[in-house]
């Protein structure tokens, strides 16, 4: 009998092992499968609008669309604080700016499109768009930036068959979870209030670089030591994205 109840140990014991042994391959394969792209092709067209909330990375993104003044303000305040930041950039301001450009690039910010005439995608048809893009895509490869993977539709406007389009010619889509509408120059304290009381893990503020804004530099010099006091941490939208799962939009 001793014999038996021996057997039935080991194999009560081994029994044990091998199920710790597959619940920590599921784990590994579920670990393996959140380092995925949170844009996978699969399903309806989706927009990026958080990340997670298991990380402290926040994304800080601006817009420009027209003006050579405002943008390098608001550079300084960035460089002063170490905050590094996204730039989504007309392709048609681009052309023009190409030296802001290059030293937005040279701040170690990120660069990603708004396509080229900055004309809501709303108002083209498929075509339209795609040439929109394409046209945007030619001018930051002439510029030295070939690997454009971002784009946030211009005036953040879009449906579905806009993602669509987007995701054939092989970007993604981003918008954002904090939005203190900075264009519309509300005051500095109240751009100020809204995003230190919005802002929390993952989040990407949307704000702008155009000379349309005229009290974003200064609510900066306050939000960035702000941000910081939370714990939370600046990265552009590639780190967001491939440190944390990410939060989608998804268009029906």
């Amino acid at each position: 009998m001793s014999f038996f109840k021996k057997r039935i140990e080991l194999i009560k014991r081994y029994g044990v092992i091998v199920v710790i042994a597959l619940f920590c391959a599921i784990l590994m394969w579920v670990g393996q499968r959140g380092q995925i792209s949170v844009f996978s092709n699969e399903g309806d067209p989706r927009a990026l609008s958080q990340g997670s909330d298991e990380h402290p990375l926040i994304s800080l993104t601006f817009n420009i669309s027209w003006g050579n003044n405002k943008v390098h303000d608001i550079l300084k305040v960035l460089e002063a604080h170490e905050a590094k930041a996204t730039f989504f950039l007309g392709g048609e301001w681009a052309e023009r700016h190409p030296d802001i450009v290059k030293k937005i690039h040279e701040g170690n910010h990120e660069i990603g499109m708004m396509g080229y005439a900055y004309e809501s995608y709303l108002d083209l048809e498929p075509h339209e768009m795609k040439q929109d893009i394409q046209k945007a895509r030619e001018v930051f490869e002439k510029l030295g930036f070939e690997e454009r993977h971002w784009i946030r539709p211009p005036h953040g406007q879009y449906n579905k068959e806009i993602l669509e389009v987007i995701e054939a010619e092989q970007l993604e889509a981003i918008q954002w979870s904090v939005n203190p509408r900075d264009w519309e120059n509300p005051g500095t304290n109240q751009i100020i209030d809204q995003i230190l009381d919005e802002t929390g893990k993952g989040d990407i503020i949307l704000l702008h670089a155009s000379d349309s804004v005229k009290q974003t530099d200064k609510a900066l010099e306050v939000i960035l030591p702000g941000l910081k006091q939370k714990e939370l941490e600046f990265s552009t939208i590639t780190e967001l994205v491939n440190g944390s799962k990410a939060k989608i939009t998804q268009v029906e």
